[in-house]
């Protein structure tokens, strides 16, 4: 059991997605803390305001069936028939992470107190958090225009004791774990119906899963590129503050100052001061070791740098999103109105998943680069070709590890066209613009996974040309450690070997949030 999350700011109730990874992780969110005046008092001004006046959702019909009113008979079944006639997805289930993620956005907008909805609605759904009890909700079916209607009422599904669940590693009804855990199905006061299918939380759900994961690819890549011009033996100016102050962006200048911190103690990298400014090489007129690194190795705080940002900067819509009211109408107790509008369109998810994807796809292309240097010996003048420890001809080395980094990095590139650009009208041009945010979300998160092995056998290579040259130590603390880690999974290869395991298990090492 993981710890309670009780995050405030400003004095309101706020979901960091720091707070979102330990829930994920098993951290419990709890009852007692929540801001239940807010939910309380937007209930209960709807339900007196409603009266004898025409509101979208709770006495029309939904979408282009807004026009036809419905008799106050059907209120309840209206409410019931758009969770279950909107349960269509396709496809592969999404992973628990995405899922638990996507309940804990859609609580986040219940919290603003902006939705009417019953008290038990959001008990229940933190219920259901808090329980690891998981929705079986489809991968396809949202256009993240009216949010993610498909997907969301999947979820509405389960709460309402109908569809499946994954709860203790098994796929089960939902009407029967509900029973097991003590809790009732919920049961429709107003408008919980369209309240829970409508709004942006599967996609940013899909998307903080994605930027929690992003951030820590990063990371690895900084650690890598520190290693790689160990490995080079680079000039350690590249990484100076002197010179990526002088560039104004901050991306560039925080990755140049993790890059020292890494890089400090390594005995590995070269000063330039003292191999080329002395008086020793006047008469030389050729350079055995280059004067300047190639551009991957070279040039990673100006490569890294924006990454970082397109990931800051996404991690921000994102929590913003997570603390926003995101659904259609919006009902505020504050001013006594219920306002018809367009928060649950999903352009800013689709936007940041895409610029982060693409970032992320530049960073799988500087790692495929960064080992092809190792693999190449006319290119690194250091190394055997392929990193190959054993007997050229007969033994292969590193060479078809290069196969797959080079085919996962195109897949990443062909991936990277913007999908936030592919809108099609549909519901009958209701829905005459869309944002395909959670086609978004889902095709950065693919991205993701085809770095994270990329980097696998990146960090496996380095291991064997740190091995080759003798060097281990010298190398940094920081990256000395990295070398331990990926050693104590797989020793020194020289005798031809599968290594489709040992990627597999670097991979899961890389992606641990406390390696």
């Amino acid at each position: 059991m993981g710890p309670n999350i009780t995050g405030m700011k400003n004095n309101e109730y706020w979901f960091s997605i720091n707070d979102v990874e330990k829930l994920i992780d098993g951290g419990k969110i709890g009852t007692s803390h929540l801001p239940w005046d807010k939910v309380e008092g937007s209930y209960r001004f709807l339900k007196d305001f409603a009266d004898e006046k025409v509101i979208y959702g709770i006495n029309t019909g939904f979408g282009p069936m807004a026009q036809y009113r419905v008799d106050d008979r059907y209120l309840t079944d209206l409410q019931y028939n758009i969770i279950r006639s909107h349960s269509t997805g396709a496809g592969d289930p999404l992973p628990d992470n995405c899922v638990k993620a996507a309940m804990i956005a859609r609580l986040g907008s219940f919290l603003q107190g902006k939705s009417g909805v019953h008290r038990d609605c959001v008990e229940l759904l933190v219920k259901f958090i808090d329980n690891d009890i998981i929705p079986m909700v489809p991968c396809h079916g949202s256009v993240g225009a009216s949010g993610d209607l498909v997907q969301l009422a999947h979820i509405a599904l389960a709460m309402i004791g109908e569809g499946k669940v994954h709860y203790k590693n098994e796929w089960r009804d939902a009407g029967e774990v509900l029973s097991e855990c003590g809790l009732s199905p919920l049961k429709i006061h107003i408008r919980e119906g369209l309240a829970l299918t409508n709004g942006t939380s599967v996609m940013t759900g899909i998307g903080m899963v994605n930027i929690i994961a992003a951030k820590r690819l990063i990371n690895r890549a900084l650690l890598a590129s520190v290693w790689m011009n160990e490995v080079a033996g680079s000039y350690d100016d590249m990484m100076s503050e002197a010179l990526n102050a002088c560039r104004r962006q901050r991306g560039q200048q925080i990755i140049a100052a993790k890059m020292r911190e890494t890089a400090s103690g390594s005995k590995c990298l070269k000063k330039r001061e003292h191999e080329l400014y002395d008086s020793g090489h006047k008469q030389q007129s050729n350079f055995e070791h280059k004067v300047q690194a190639f551009y991957s190795l070279r040039c990673t705080p100006q490569i890294l740098g924006p990454i970082m940002d397109a990931a800051d900067n996404c991690r921000e819509i994102l929590e913003n999103e997570l603390n926003s009211a995101c659904d259609n109408p919006i009902v505020d107790p504050v001013t006594r109105n219920v306002y018809h509008g367009g928060n649950f369109h999903g352009d800013y998810i689709s936007f940041e998943q895409d610029k982060l994807k693409i970032a992320l796809t530049k960073l799988a292309m500087t790692a495929e680069r960064q080992l092809n240097y190792l693999v190449n010996d006319k290119v690194n003048g250091i190394l055997p070709p392929f990193v190959n420890m054993g007997t050229l001809g007969l033994n292969y080395g590193m060479q078809a590890c290069q196969f797959t980094a080079t085919s996962t990095t195109a897949e990443c590139q062909t991936l990277s066209f913007p999908n936030y650009v592919h809108s099609i009208p549909n519901n009958n041009d209701n829905q005459d613009i869309v944002s395909m945010g959670t086609n978004s979300a889902l095709i950065c998160k693919k991205v993701i996974e085809n770095s994270w092995q990329v980097m696998s056998v990146l960090f496996l290579t380095l291991a064997q040309a740190t091995d080759c040259l003798g060097i281990n130590d010298k190398l940094a603390p920081a990256t000395r450690a990295a070398y331990d880690k990926v050693r104590a999974i797989i020793p020194v290869r020289v005798e031809d070997a599968p290594f489709y395991e040992e990627i597999a298990k670097i991979g899961k090492m890389l992606q641990s949030p406390g390696w």
